[in-house]
Formats: structure tokens, C-alpha cells, sequence
């Protein structure tokens, strides 16, 4: 038998793609992964076409396709406060997965520590670990209705060999938005302690009352921040695979090199279908109602997850919804996979989003995704309601 790498130790089937495959198998309404099941708007189905039938087919530059990196810079540009330079400081890459993979290693020296904020997306320790790196967690705490991050234990988390910070907002899986006071002590912290942040912003357009801010807009970040974005969360087309990073020259440099040896290009047709998206007359109006039928679908799953005797806290952005599960048993793995079978809901344990050192003592929660059609999240409503 071959041998295979140590760093592959512990990297198993992913418990998103897991939970659909048992969704699947027991017929259960999936508001696990989070993808909508619905199709995307004409326009941007439309420009599809026109790409796959007209537009590049060929190898796109590296970095991206021209007119997407200036479709980026000036879509990109409200909410950084600058127009970032398409030539050099914007990258497109197979999804934002890959665009943080390629920052982080363009970022992390082996033995450096990243701070993660805990409940974290999982995608995170894994790209850091593979780099050589290892992971610091500060929790996020669940007080008065919100989630919280105590900014003293942030500052004390930063040891001699701390290097970075990763900042979801809004938060994965959470749905937390972080208040403009909230990034301005952040960024104190950063600056003070001289340290760059991965700022993971795929969930921008989808905010419910509360602003979403990027940490790059405030004074003396934009040189230390990697910004990314996601077409896919944007336009509803998550298998496009289309990111971003928005990242200082220098960064952006490293991370092209490393580009070029793991995807290298993104998909061309994709590219400029989405470059037509960003520039397309109907995209502010699709944004906005987006924004507005998500927000009446959260508080839809919100008033479900209540009536069966949950306790979610309301997200402010994203889609999705974390609610404690305690009056369902003590084990949230084991929860969700009886939720599977019978009243027939599929969602993702919350301790997934935690490493397995700071899941002593945790109270059992699930997350669920409410990027659904109003007739899928119905259906689990009827069902949950059986545990009320």
C-alpha cells in the first residue's frame, strides 16, 4: 500500500457533502449546505450563454480576465473606500476557497499562528495547517440576542510568533455582521501587534438591516488586509466557482505565483459571464430583492425553528441560522443525524465549526440554511414541527 502524507492525517469526506448524501438517501428537506435550490435570475443565466457561446473559451490570463478585475475594482470600490488597481491588486481564482488557500500561503511561514474566531467555516485550519501554520481560537460568545467577541481576549491571543488574523463577516456559520465600532477595535489590535488579516467577505450583498463594513475601509488596513469574495453567494450560482482576492501588490504577487501552480486560470466563459453580472442594469435590483425575500425566509425558518422549541439567535446576514438544540439531547452530531431520519431535516451539527480541543462543554446547537425556495423551507416547517 502506498504511504501518503502526514499533513493528509485527519482530512476526511466533507461534512457538508456528507449530510446532502444522507438527505438524499432518506428524503429529508436539505437546510444543511448551503446552496440555494432555486435558479438564478434570467440575466445572469442569460449571460451565460453568451459567454459559453461567444465569449473566451480559451485559457484566461492567470490573474484573471481584464475586464473582470476591472469589473471587481469598481464593484469592489464602495465598500473598500478605494479602487483597487485590476492589474495589481486584484485576483480572480477558482472560487473563494482557492483564492484564501493561495493567500495563506502566500501569508503563512511554517510554525506562524493565525487567530480564527470560533464558531468558524472549516475551511480555514486546514489551509492554515497545510501552510505549515498553526491556529490560535478566539470564541465568539452568544450574549443578549447576539454574538460577541470579547476584544481583551483577542488582544491576549497575539503571542510572539502570532502573524494574522482571519475575519469572516458577515459570519459563517453564525450570520453575525461586525458592528463598524467592532472592526475599529480589531483593527487597534491588529495594528498594534503588526498583524495582516484574511478578510473573508463572500456574504457582502447579504445583510438584513445591519450594514455590512469591510476592515480594509479603515485607516491603515488596506495594505495590511487580503479581502475575498465570492460571484457564487452573490448571483445564487455556487457551482461557478468564481472568487476573488483584493490584496496590497506585494500580496497579491505572492499569491499569483502560488495561482499558477494550482488552478491557474478560473474558468474563462464563467469569468465573463460574471463580468457582465457585476455590469449588467438589472444586478441592483436583483441584489436588493435578494436581500429583502432572504430576510423573509430567515425570520420563515426563525418562526419554524421556535414553534418546534429551538432557540435560534437572529443572523444579520448571510443565510444561515445557528439555534440551540438542547431540548432535542446533549450530542449535536447525534441530533442532526436523527433529525435525517425522522422528522426528515437536515442540518449541520454546531460543534462541526469548532476543533475538537474547544468542544468540551459546548451546549449542543444546529445550524440550518434558509437560501431555500419558500415551498422547500415550508416543508421543513411542517416537518419540525412535530418536535414542538
Amino acid at each position: 500500500m502506498l504511504r501518503t502524507a502526514t499533513r493528509t492525517q485527519g482530512f476526511g469526506p466533507s461534512a457538508f457533502s456528507e449530510t446532502t448524501r444522507l438527505a438524499l438517501e432518506h428524503g429529508a428537506v436539505n437546510l444543511g449546505q448551503g446552496f440555494p435550490d432555486e435558479p438564478p435570475p434570467a440575466f445572469v443565466l442569460e449571460a451565460a450563454r453568451r459567454a459559453a457561446e461567444s465569449g473566451p473559451q480559451q485559457y484566461a490570463p492567470a490573474p484573471g480576465l481584464p475586464a473582470l478585475r476591472q469589473a471587481l475594482s469598481v464593484w469592489m470600490a464602495p465598500q473598500l473606500g478605494y479602487a483597487a488597481d485590476p492589474e495589481l491588486e486584484v485576483t480572480v481564482a477558482s472560487g473563494a476557497t482557492e483564492a484564501a488557500y493561495a493567500a495563506v500561503l502566500a501569508l503563512v511561514e511554517p510554525g506562524d499562528e493565525v487567530i480564527v474566531l470560533e464558531p468558524s467555516y472549516d475551511m480555514y485550519a486546514p489551509q492554515i495547517e497545510l501552510a505549515g501554520g498553526q491556529v490560535r481560537y478566539v470564541p465568539l460568545e452568544a450574549q443578549g440576542g447576539r454574538w460577541v467577541l470579547d476584544i481583551e481576549r483577542l488582544r491576549a491571543a497575539v503571542g510572539p510568533r502570532t502573524r494574522g488574523l482571519v475575519l469572516n463577516t458577515p459570519h459563517n456559520p453564525t450570520g453575525k455582521v461586525f458592528s463598524p465600532q467592532e472592526l475599529e477595535s480589531i483593527a487597534a489590535v491588529v495594528q498594534d501587534c503588526d498583524l495582516w488579516v484574511l478578510a473573508d467577505e463572500v456574504y457582502d450583498r447579504l445583510t438584513y438591516a445591519v450594514p455590512h463594513r469591510s476592515i480594509a475601509a479603515l485607516p491603515g488596513m488596506r495594505e495590511r488586509t487580503v479581502t475575498l469574495g465570492s460571484a457564487g453567494k452573490t448571483f445564487a450560482v455556487t457551482g461557478w466557482r468564481i472568487g476573488w482576492a483584493v490584496a496590497p501588490h506585494s500580496v497579491t504577487t505572492a499569491l499569483r505565483g502560488v495561482r499558477q501552480w494550482t488552478s491557474f486560470a478560473a474558468p474563462s466563459p464563467l469569468q465573463a459571464a460574471v463580468a457582465e453580472c457585476m455590469t449588467h442594469p438589472q444586478a441592483s435590483a436583483f441584489l436588493e430583492e435578494q436581500r429583502r425575500s432572504y430576510a423573509r425566509r430567515r425570520d420563515l425558518l426563525v418562526a419554524a425553528l421556535r414553534g418546534a422549541g429551538l432557540d435560534p439567535l437572529m443572523p444579520e446576514g448571510g443565510y444561515f441560522v445557528m439555534a440551540a438544540a438542547s431540548k432535542l439531547g446533549a450530542d449535536d452530531a447525534e441530533i442532526a443525524a436523527r433529525l435525517i431520519r425522522d422528522p426528515g431535516v437536515a442540518a449541520m451539527h454546531g460543534s462541526m465549526f469548532y476543533a475538537p480541543d474547544s468542544r468540551a462543554g459546548l451546549k449542543p446547537t444546529l445550524r440550518f440554511a434558509f437560501c431555500k425556495r419558500d415551498e422547500t423551507l415550508e416543508a421543513a416547517a411542517q416537518r419540525l414541527r412535530q418536535l414542538g
